[in-house]
């Protein structure tokens, strides 16, 4: 089963929580993480994913409009992501730079789409995503990792269940 993992980065730093993120999904069992940015990810790839984790930059406390951009212009498979699990991360330059209001923005976004937000594991933090200041530090990296792990885990579950119905 695939996980999208979708992000933006200018400097590098989301990249780097986006593979962190893409070496969680892969050490679930039966899950394979596809990696796209803005500029490469296609309406199949949504509708081809139990769950997707979206990371952004902070932009004046939201996402990249790149990646905005995305979510806008797939409105029309809106009805198709019903139920599909979601999750997000974010970096800025500064600690107070916006992360959990980019987060959320991110978040909202999957809520109108009708999916079902997964925020951090409690041992990664317990909030709404993943998230670092600047160059993502080990933990932060380890954090990613485990928001990886949880969202494809709990696709797992999510499509045994769907099996049943």
């Amino acid at each position: 089963m695939q996980i999208l993992v979708l992000y933006y980065s200018r400097t590098g730093n989301t990249q780097h929580l986006a593979e962190k993120i893409a070496e969680g999904v892969n050490s679930i069992d039966t899950f394979q993480a596809l990696i796209k940015t803005p500029s490469e990810v296609t309406r199949e790839d949504f509708l081809r994913s139990e769950g997707i984790i979206i990371g952004s930059p902070v932009y004046f406390g939201g996402m990249a409009a790149e990646l905005k951009k995305v979510l806008d212009d797939f409105v029309d498979i809106r009805p198709k992501m019903e139920n599909k699990l979601g999750a997000a991360f974010a970096s800025s330059y500064h600690p107070t730079g916006g992360k959990e209001t980019t987060i959320l923005a991110i978040l909202q976004a999957m809520l109108i789409y009708g999916m079902i937000v997964v925020g951090d594991p409690i041992k990664a933090g317990g909030h709404y995503g993943v998230a670092s200041s600047g160059s993502p530090s080990p933990s932060d990296l380890e954090d990613a990792i485990q928001l990886g792990q949880r969202l494809a885990s709990l696709a797992g579950t999510f499509s045994l269940g769907k099996g049943n119905s």
